[in-house]
């Protein structure tokens, strides 16, 4: 009897547990949809329209874009599965949120290498400039990304959820490690000053990798405010 009583609680506590999580979860889905969405909506319509720099200079902006609208969608997938109890769309839910696990970061890191040779290899960056260098990076990380979102599936799917942590903490590390690795070159380019410069085009050069370095900067933090949590849960 008296078994039987704690047993009823665990699972009743088990449960509310579960709620509180589900509602949590659900609550974020909705912040997301409804500031991400109109948000990347907006971007990508500036930079189609040519308000912005350019569809060859933002071309890695708009991919980003496109993949955060993207995962905009799972979450709403993941909302109308929630709130339907009989549907099961968890197939599609566990694929599209390859797009927030790799697609982000891998165009985020393209960024930033941009970033990084406009400054430190600033002739490498004028010879692969033209759009379609941009198209074939674009291509294989669309690539990268869909493969991340089949093993995502077929991780879950399979219950396979070791292979998943591993393939996680992998991409995570690197990630992080191309992102500081240019965030700390362009601080460095940024510190010195090129010999016999002129002073307005010293200034336009450091207003250019001060921009750079901005870039990069607020892209890593992001990127390690969102994915170290989990990183370091996985590893836990």
């Amino acid at each position: 009897m008296k078994n039987s009583t704690v047993n009823s609680t665990t699972s009743k506590g088990l449960l509310e547990s579960n709620d509180v999580m589900l509602r949590l979860q659900m609550s974020l889905y909705s912040i997301n949809v409804l500031f991400s969405l109109p948000t990347h909506s907006f971007i990508i319509w500036l930079i189609i329209t040519g308000t912005g720099s350019g569809i060859a200079s933002d071309f890695f902006i708009l991919n980003l874009s496109v993949c955060e609208i993207g995962y905009c969608l799972n979450n709403v997938i993941a909302l109308f599965d929630y709130s339907l109890w009989f549907s099961n769309f968890s197939g599609l839910i566990y694929f599209l949120s390859g797009l927030g696990i790799t697609g982000r970061p891998v165009f985020q890191c393209l960024m930033c290498v941009e970033r990084y040779l406009a400054v430190i290899h600033p002739v490498t960056f004028l010879k692969y400039k033209p759009l379609r260098y941009r198209l074939i990076c674009s291509s294989a990380a669309w690539f990268i990304t869909l493969v991340s979102c089949s093993c995502c599936m077929f991780s879950t799917i399979s219950l396979k959820h070791a292979f998943f942590v591993e393939f996680y903490s992998v991409q995570f590390l690197v990630f992080l490690s191309i992102q500081l690795f240019c965030c700390l070159a362009v601080l460095r380019a940024l510190k010195q000053s090129g010999p016999g410069e002129r002073g307005r085009e010293r200034e336009e050069e450091n207003h250019m990798k001060k921009r750079a370095f901005n870039i990069i900067f607020i892209t890593s933090v992001n990127f390690i405010v969102i994915y170290l949590p989990f990183a370091t849960l996985f590893f836990i």
